[in-house]
């Protein structure tokens, strides 16, 4: 640990530093700027590095660090929701040991965590029994549509996943189980007419949409741990047409992928109340959820132990949002989630970390990397 608390100050100037390399998803070219500047990075510690093209979003990066015939998986994405010129709502600056800037959060701060792990290895002259793998991708914030086949790949080889997203606050909770998430988009036809000569001719798609949404609300069940939600509506084209067309897009979160499968079913077989109208849904279950397996659990124990050698108190939570570790879990490897900077304000204005945690949570992934069985 006093390594690592060393290393505060060269790791807060490093994670600005990159907090200032703005990387949204969409835009390509900003984000393999960042990209290749964490692939020298990454060469300069001795990893081996490769870069996996690709079309609208930036390149994927794996870098492979030591030896063994094993491997550890870091899960780390590069990409942001923030546009460029964000900066200038929430700018880059420390006040009262906080340090805030667009993505510091979630996670430049977790990118930041991965390097300097490395870095405090090798500067200490130690080598982990397994050799790491890191993977920085860069639709995360979109769902990981293109990143996906990679992580699942890697994480079959791995005999642990480390995901560096941000902890849950207060506390700096570790995540042990995240919610599935599913994305559907709704469809409704009726026939359009005057609302004023021809009313009865008309068949209204709002009024059918109005049904579709107290039917799929009524899916809520927060004893199962189960939402759904109509978050974005449309439809119609002027006050005196009855409305021809209507379409919502629907979100859908599940603790367990039995629930998932049920949900998915339930929505992709959604039938018109209104005579007359035609109902089309499409979509699905986009990421699986990270259920609180047994294997999960011990994992959780083990670097709670690890944690308390350092001095540190890890406590364990679950949440609602998405992020590559379930991936990972889904497929039976397990799975740590929440392994970045506490802080608070991901995807906000306010969003921030606490700097006397970035040289502790480097500490503790060096230390998990070197001590798990």
């Amino acid at each position: 640990m006093r390594y690592f608390r060393s290393e505060q100050d060269a790791m807060l100037a490093f994670l600005q530093e990159i907090v200032r390399m703005e990387s949204p998803t969409t835009d390509k070219a900003a984000v393999d700027r960042l990209g290749r500047f964490l692939e020298a990075e990454l060469t300069a510690l001795g990893a081996t590095v490769k870069r996996y093209p690709q079309q609208e979003v930036g390149d994927h990066l794996i870098a492979e660090w030591g030896e063994g015939e094993e491997q550890y998986l870091i899960l780390c994405h590069i990409d942001t929701v923030w546009p460029i010129g964000s900066p200038a709502q929430n700018p880059i600056r420390v006040e009262d040991g906080r340090a805030y800037g667009p993505a510091i959060f979630d996670m430049k701060a977790g990118v930041t965590i991965a390097l300097y792990a490395l870095k405090g290895l090798r500067a200490l002259g130690v080598t982990p029994p397994r050799r790491v793998v890191l993977l920085f991708n860069t639709d995360e914030e979109i769902g990981s549509p293109t990143s996906r086949p990679l992580i699942e790949e890697e994480a079959r080889k791995s005999a642990y996943a480390l995901c560096l997203e941000p902890p849950i606050p207060p506390q700096g909770a570790l995540k042990t189980f995240r919610k599935g998430v599913g994305r559907f988009d709704l469809k409704i036809t009726g026939r359009a007419a005057h609302s004023g000569a021809d009313h009865d001719k008309g068949i209204s798609a709002i009024q059918e949409l109005a049904h579709q949404i107290l039917k799929l609300h009524s899916l809520t069940d927060y004893e199962k741990g189960t939402t759904v939600n109509v978050g974005v509506v449309g439809g119609g084209t002027r006050p005196n047409v009855v409305a021809e067309q209507a379409w919502a897009e629907i979100d859908l979160r599940v603790s367990t992928m039995e629930e998932g499968e049920r949900l998915t079913r339930e929505i992709l077989s959604l039938q018109p109340v209104t005579p007359g109208t035609r109902v089309e849904v499409t979509g699905g279950l986009n990421r699986p959820p990270m259920e609180r397996t047994p294997t999960i659990v011990q994992l959780f124990q083990q670097a709670q132990a690890i944690g308390a050698e350092l001095g540190l108190s890890l406590v364990e939570a679950g949440t609602g949002g998405g992020s590559d570790g379930q991936f990972a879990a889904a497929l039976g490897v397990p799975t740590l989630d929440g392994l970045g900077c506490p802080g608070d304000g991901g995807h906000a204005v306010t969003e921030h970390i606490l700097v006397q945690h970035l040289p502790e949570r480097a500490a503790l992934l060096a230390s998990l990397l070197l001590k798990l069985p």
